[in-house]
Order: C-alpha cells, then structure tokens, then sequence
C-alpha cells in the first residue's frame, strides 16, 4: 500500500468517477457527501473506503474530502483483487 499525507479540503475520492484505488484512513477525519440529500457521514481512522467501485467495478459511489490534516493508505486495483477483495467475499 501506498501511504499518502492529505491537507484539509483535498477531494481523494470523487463520486461517479471511475477510480479504482482502495483507501484506510491511518489519521484525521474525512467527509462523506453523495448527491443525494442527507446522506454524508465522517470516517475516523481504522475506517475504510473506496471498495464499492473496485469490488463490484463501478463508478464511485460517494465524495470523499479531507476534513482535517490526514494520512491514508491506499492500493491499486490488482492488490485490490488479491488481497482485499477476498475479505468481502460471501462464500462462507
């Protein structure tokens, strides 16, 4: 994974882009906001995002914006497939 220092307004994620990079918040806090009315949400360290688009390959689902000075980690689409993807599985 690759680690990355984000400053505060810093868009990471943009909803209905075709990105495709998984992210774990190590510090700080980011916004959540989707077109639809209401629905926006904070992620706080250990939480994760961008998943949706790799795992089901769609466009991104929500914009994800730095509310304070924050650090992530994030990895490609082939890491994605390796070693992420078969943690959402429903195979059990």
């Amino acid at each position: 994974m690759e680690r990355q220092e984000v400053a505060p307004g810093t868009v990471l994620v943009r909803e209905g882009d075709s990105d495709d990079r998984f992210y774990v918040l190590l510090t700080g806090i980011l916004a959540v906001a989707q077109r639809d009315p209401g629905a926006r949400s904070v992620l706080r360290p250990g939480d994760y995002f961008g998943e949706v688009a790799p795992a089901m390959s769609i466009s991104r689902t929500a914009t994800i914006s730095a509310m304070t000075p924050a650090v992530v980690a994030s990895c490609d689409r082939a890491t994605f497939d390796e070693l992420v993807r078969p943690l959402f599985a429903d195979d059990a």
